[in-house]
């Protein structure tokens, strides 16, 4: 199947509109993709978003605003998280120190609208507030190395957490 063929199939079978995605980042940022202070990369052409009826939601995403969240804010909507190229920090912002090391013991959320169920998990990746690392719940350490690893946002040091629709 040509890509242009599975653009129309997914406009026609109730599916969002991903160029459309990468357009409204890309004027929220005021860069291209790939430029700094844009989308690292455009949205994942493998999403499957149900079309949003509404205008979509972009706001900033974690402290170091490096990444945006992209949402369809009517119920039973969607949202996605995009990564953002060198985000307008500068050359002579220093980084933030990292709030989880890799190894780290953690807590791992599932947080959705009005529930939250949490694990204990292991850092795989450090990184600072904000950052998306990946984690192993314990359950998944004694299955050795090939665990099931997932994603997830740090929200402070040893708390990580995977947001849910």
């Amino acid at each position: 199947m040509s890509f242009a063929l599975g653009l129309a199939f997914a406009a026609a079978a109730g599916f969002a509109d991903l160029n459309a995605i990468d357009r409204q980042v890309e004027a929220f940022t005021g860069s291209p993709i790939g430029a700094p202070g844009g989308a690292l990369t455009p949205v994942d052409r493998r999403l499957r978003l149900r079309a949003c009826g509404g205008a979509l939601a972009v706001t900033w995403n974690g402290l170091r605003r490096d990444s945006l969240q992209v949402s369809c804010p009517e119920a039973g909507g969607w949202r996605i998280f995009v990564q953002l190229a060198n985000a307008s920090l500068g050359a002579a912002a220093a980084p933030l120190p990292p709030a989880v090391n890799r190894g780290d013991a953690v807590t791992i959320a599932v947080q959705g609208d009005g529930f939250s169920v949490s694990q204990p998990g292991e850092a795989l990746e450090q990184g600072a507030v904000g950052a998306w690392i990946r984690v192993r719940p314990v359950s998944s350490v004694a299955a050795g190395p090939k665990g099931d690893t997932l994603r997830a946002q740090i929200q402070r040091p040893g708390l990580v957490v995977i947001p849910v629709q």
